[in-house]
């Protein structure tokens, strides 16, 4: 066919409710002549009838339609026609449905009982002679949104399956007044009246053909906009043209020229009608988060005893060493008869899972897997709070007890173990540490790349860490600091080379907030670097340990306890504030969290 020198698509919408059977084979027949005729739209087949939006070359239409009413039950079948420029359609489906309309009322059958149907002129004849009638738009909130008749009743729903409720909400006294239903082409009307009927409205019409034939028949009287169309059209005018709607991805509300040029509208994301800002959506994250942490967690994972294995590393200056060798230059916290012990005990594996014994001579880079027997582990708080979540960065305020990674007993009672277990398969990587006393900030990071360049940070000194500490005594200055070498070896927690030249520089500055008339201070500690337990073990040197720490204690002694029962009197150090700056736009990140019960002036 063609019109004013360009090929035109004939575009029909129709829908009959009729006891369907051999579907399969109807389906698998309509697939191929549609092909083969050039059509392209959709069609929906159910044992309660057909409902279909085709296009394509006039011929090709009719053909379609003489194949439909061959079919029993689908003899009437009669479309709405509309012409357009374009294919509005992008592929050919045929397919299988429970309802051609989806409302989850099995009770409502319209190929058994329909409410009467008004024609589009006898409507608008009420509408012009004002007789008092109740018009009730069916259809969902986003077609509303293009046009509807002046005055309707919206019954504010997103689908169709919420028309019952919207219903049921409906003035009483409406159901004694005459009430007239429309949507696009009628077939939701065809189970809305029964439905409405069966809810005692005693006076109920569907307009026939529903708002596309009002248009065909009656033009624009007393109608306000356009039609949705479920088609690339969007939109018809009540001259039934293409309208220059466009419809957004997310939510399919339509969109007009002024919708298209807003900043909120991002082509297959969103539009001006559902955008959520970052803020919004990373809070809807954070709940999902915290939903999925509360499910990994309880019970604790180490509640339940399992087998655990755990990597060494040969570092390349081990190289020749025997297992056991290695095993006590490693780990000289350990003593050398416990790894002869668990060595001999055959504790000790290749990935391959060959047993390696204690006179295994191990090479650098090698990696064997020590295996844990089947224990249950120490109980840990697992309150994890996230922060902060986005493509690049997690921050998470870090409860106590909880070990930052498996170590001594921990294997599975960690935050890193909790954390993969929410974001399985892609795990976030810790970018700094807390020991296992210690609350407050952690940043992870969503990447390899993005923890380099945080970690870079880090070590370069460009991350502002302040802690709240409470600390015994009352130091003589209000600001004070440390410069205590502290030594990497963990043999003495971490206190081998104070006052040594073999430990390695530190610095943490202090500042006095508050004397206590208990005889403790609070005090705000800045770290310059980031050695292991350095604000305790400069504290302790200075003569002020922290309260509550189990290892590092008063008059220079040094406690047998690392981690602490859940129960027991907190540590009383946390990480406060963290500022540095965001890996992938730059922009300094800036976080602070509440102050803990413990740190609150007491005046």
């Amino acid at each position: 066919m063609l019109f004013s020198g360009v090929s035109v698509v004939t575009n029909i919408s129709t829908y009959r409710f009729a006891e369907l059977t051999g579907l399969k084979e109807l389906r698998e027949n309509l697939i191929a002549d549609c092909k083969a005729w050039g059509l392209k739209g959709t069609i929906l087949l159910s044992t309660e009838g057909i409902n279909l939006f085709v296009a394509g070359a006039a011929e090709s239409i009719d053909l379609l339609l003489a194949k439909l009413r061959g079919v029993p039950g689908l003899e009437g079948l009669e479309p709405k026609i509309s012409l357009s420029d374009d294919q509005p359609f992008n592929r050919m489906l045929v397919r299988l449905k429970k309802e051609i309309i989806s409302f989850g009322m099995e009770s409502i059958r319209p190929a058994n009982y329909t409410s009467p149907k008004i024609p589009a002129a006898e409507l608008k004849r009420w509408l012009d002679e004002g007789r008092p009638v109740t018009l009730l738009d069916t259809r969902n909130d986003y077609e509303v949104k293009l046009g509807t008749f002046k005055g309707a009743i919206i019954p504010n729903i997103n689908t169709f399956r919420e028309f019952p409720e919207a219903v049921r909400k409906l003035p009483e006294a409406l159901k004694d007044q005459p009430v007239v239903m429309f949507c696009t082409g009628g077939i939701r009307c065809e189970k809305a009246g029964p439905f409405m009927e069966n809810e005692g409205f005693r006076n109920i019409y569907q307009l026939d053909g529903g708002i596309l034939k009002y248009f065909e028949e009656c033009g624009s009287d007393h109608y306000d906009g356009e039609c949705f169309v479920f088609d690339q059209r969007v939109g018809v005018d009540p001259g039934l043209r293409e309208s220059g709607y466009a419809v957004c991805f997310a939510c399919q509300a339509p969109l007009d020229a002024a919708d298209q040029e807003d900043p909120r509208h991002v082509e297959g994301v969103s539009c001006p009608h559902c955008f959520v800002s970052e803020p919004a959506r990373m809070a809807e994250r954070i709940v999902q988060l915290h939903e999925a942490i509360a499910r990994v967690s309880n019970p604790l994972p180490g509640s339940v005893a399992l087998e655990n294995r755990r990597p060494v590393n040969i570092p390349a200056a081990l190289d020749g060493r025997t297992l056991l060798e290695a095993l006590i230059e490693l780990f000289p916290q350990v003593f050398p008869t416990e790894w002869e012990a668990r060595c001999e005990a055959g504790r000790f594996e290749n990935y391959g899972g060959s047993v390696r014994g204690k006179d295994h001579v191990v090479r650098g880079g090698e990696r064997v897997v020590q295996i844990f027997p089947p224990d249950v582990e120490p109980p840990v708080c697992a309150d994890i709070q996230v922060l902060h979540e986005d493509e690049a960065i997690l921050v998470v305020r870090k409860p106590a007890p909880l070990p930052m990674h498996a170590s001594g007993r921990f294997h599975r009672n960690t935050l890193q173990h909790i954390l993969n277990g929410v974001y399985a398969p892609k795990y976030p990587r810790p970018v700094h540490r807390l020991d296992a006393n210690t609350t407050g900030l952690v940043v992870f990071a969503r990447t390899r790349h993005f923890c380099r360049l945080l970690q870079r940070q880090f070590l370069e000194g460009a991350v502002d860490k302040r802690y709240l500490v409470r600390a015994l005594g009352h130091p003589a200055q209000d600001v004070f600091f440390s410069e205590a070498p502290i030594s990497a070896e963990p043999d003495v927690m971490g206190t081998r080379g104070i006052d040594e030249l073999d430990g390695l520089p530190s610095r943490t500055d202090f500042q006095v907030i508050e004397r206590c008339a208990d005889g403790t201070t609070l005090i705000e500690a800045k770290l310059e670097t980031g050695r292991t337990n350095q604000i305790r073990v400069h504290l302790w040197q200075l003569g002020h340990p922290v309260v509550g720490d189990p290892a590092y204690l008063p008059d220079h002694r040094v406690g047998g306890t690392q981690t602490l029962d859940p129960e027991a009197p907190p540590l009383q150090l946390h990480a406060w504030k963290l500022s540095f700056q965001h890996p992938r736009t730059g922009a300094v990140m800036n976080f602070e969290t509440e102050r803990p019960d413990w740190s609150r002036p007491t005046a």
